[in-house]
C-alpha cells in the first residue's frame, strides 16, 4: 500500500478559490480531496509526487487570492482515518443522504451512495447541493433525463431513484466517466447509460428533463444546444455559477424561450429552473 503527501491548504477567499485549487490540483496528479472550514487539504500518492508538484498551479500566483500551505507525510492507514473523518453524511431537505459505504444506513427516502474519487460532486458543493433540492422538487416518473457534467452521477443516480425512465449522464472529464459508472453500480442502477464527452454526444435525442451543472462560460456555449433536445414542456436545471451572472445565463435562456420559474442561492452560488 502506498504512503500519501498531503498538503493542507488555508485559501483566502474561500469562493472560488477551493474549486479553482481542485480544478489545478487534479490535473497535477492530487487524487483525493478534503475540503475544511479554511481550505482545503489535497493528496497525492508518495510515489507520484515531486518537488515541483505545485509549479503549474496558477491560483498560487494569482494576487486575488490568499493561500498558503503545509506539507505532510501521511501513512496509508492513517490516509484512509483521514478520508474517512473529512467526508460526512449529506442530508438535503431531511428525504435524501449522500454518503460513503462506511456511513450507517439513513432513515431518508432516498439513500445514495459514492465513492467520489477525484469527480465533482459529493453534495457538499452548494451547487450541488442545490440540484439535489431542484430534483427533488421535479416529478420525474417516466421521464427521459439528461446528467450532464454528472461528475460522481449523484443527480443521475438521484433520478433513476425518482423514478426516471432513461437517464444519459455525460462527462467530458475520464475520472468522472469512470466514477459515474462505478457508483452507479454501487446503487443498483440499472437506467443510467454513461458516456465520455460533451454536448456533441446529443445527437438527435429528446428530454423531459435536462440537469446541467458545469461552469459559467459552458452553460453559455451549450444552452442552445440544451434548448434544442428538450421535449415539449421540458425542464432545464442549470447551477455552476455565481449570482451576478443570473442575468446573463437568464438572457441566454429566453433567447430560446426557455422562462426561468425557480432560483435557490446558497453562498453566492445559484441554481435556475427554466420550463419550455
Amino acid at each position: 500500500m502506498s504512503d500519501y503527501i498531503a498538503y493542507h491548504f488555508k485559501v483566502n477567499p474561500l469562493v472560488p478559490g477551493v474549486e479553482i485549487l481542485i480544478a489545478e490540483l487534479g490535473l497535477a496528479g492530487f487524487e483525493s480531496f478534503i475540503e475544511t472550514e479554511d481550505g482545503l487539504s489535497a493528496f497525492i500518492q508518495k510515489e507520484q509526487w515531486q518537488d515541483a508538484i505545485l509549479k503549474d498551479i496558477q491560483i498560487l500566483d494569482s494576487k486575488e487570492f490568499q493561500i498558503t500551505y503545509e506539507i505532510e507525510n501521511i501513512a496509508q492507514t492513517n490516509w484512509n482515518e483521514q478520508w474517512e473523518s473529512g467526508f460526512n453524511t449529506i442530508v438535503v431537505d431531511d428525504v435524501c443522504t449522500v454518503r460513503a459505504p462506511f456511513h450507517d444506513e439513513p432513515k431518508t427516502e432516498y439513500d445514495i451512495i459514492i465513492e467520489p474519487k477525484m469527480s465533482f460532486g459529493t453534495g457538499h458543493h452548494e451547487t450541488t447541493h442545490m440540484m439535489i433540492k431542484q430534483v427533488l422538487d421535479i416529478d420525474l416518473k417516466g421521464k427521459d433525463v439528461l446528467d450532464m457534467g454528472c461528475g460522481t452521477g449523484i443527480l443521475a443516480i438521484l433520478a433513476e431513484m425518482s423514478g426516471a425512465r432513461s437517464i444519459d449522464a455525460i462527462d467530458i472529464d475520464n475520472w468522472s466517466y469512470l466514477n459515474c459508472i462505478e457508483n452507479a453500480k454501487r446503487n443498483n442502477c440499472k437506467n443510467i447509460t454513461v458516456k465520455e464527452g460533451d454536448a456533441s454526444l446529443l445527437e438527435d435525442q429528446t428530454y423531459d428533463v435536462i440537469l446541467a451543472n458545469i461552469n459559467r462560460n459552458v452553460l453559455m456555449n451549450d444552452i442552445p444546444k440544451y434548448s434544442g433536445h428538450l421535449g415539449k414542456n421540458g425542464i432545464l436545471v442549470l447551477s455552476g455559477f455565481y449570482d451576478n451572472d443570473i442575468k446573463m445565463i437568464e438572457n441566454a435562456c429566453s433567447k430560446h424561450m426557455l422562462k426561468m420559474v425557480k432560483k435557490l442561492e446558497r453562498n453566492n452560488w445559484v441554481s435556475l429552473k427554466f420550463i419550455n
